[in-house]
């Protein structure tokens, strides 16, 4: 082969096809939603005493004005004393919200934001995300 002049035989053209489709089937393998991020997931409920209700976190862990993602569940204290139970899913595409952070849940995968009551704050996202059932018990918030 002709450096000033290449040409591309048959071998060639189907290796770089192969490479380009193992390149592909790789980026998808890393997409964005359930199940498809790179991040890990988040912990899951510990079981709750005696086969109780799990114990999603400890009152002093949700901080006021801030939150905890657990599991499927995200626990928030907008007031002092007040808990709210949310539902992780982004209601835009289905992704796991990742955080709460700066007074809001962040959905990493668009952008989306959410109030700490589950609220739309910035989209895409147009529904708030679902409240799910929690509830004080001493010093823990349990589902349900």
């Amino acid at each position: 082969m002709n450096p000033r002049n290449p040409i591309l035989d048959r071998r060639t053209v189907v290796a770089g096809a192969g490479a380009l489709a193992t390149a592909a089937a790789l980026a998808a393998c890393t997409t964005y939603g359930e199940g498809g991020s790179a991040e890990p997931p988040a912990p899951a409920p510990a079981p709750g005493p005696g086969g109780g209700p799990p114990v999603l976190a400890k009152t002093a862990d949700v901080p006021v004005g801030g939150g905890v993602v657990v599991g499927d569940t995200v626990v928030t204290q907008p007031t002092a004393g007040t808990f709210v139970g949310l539902d992780s899913r982004c209601t835009h595409a289905g992704c796991r919200v990742r955080e709460v952070s700066g007074g809001t849940v962040n959905c990493a995968c668009h952008g989306s934001a959410f109030a700490l009551d589950g609220a739309v704050v910035t989209g895409p996202a147009t529904q708030p995300l679902a409240t799910k059932a929690v509830r004080v018990e001493g010093d823990s918030i349990v589902a349900g």
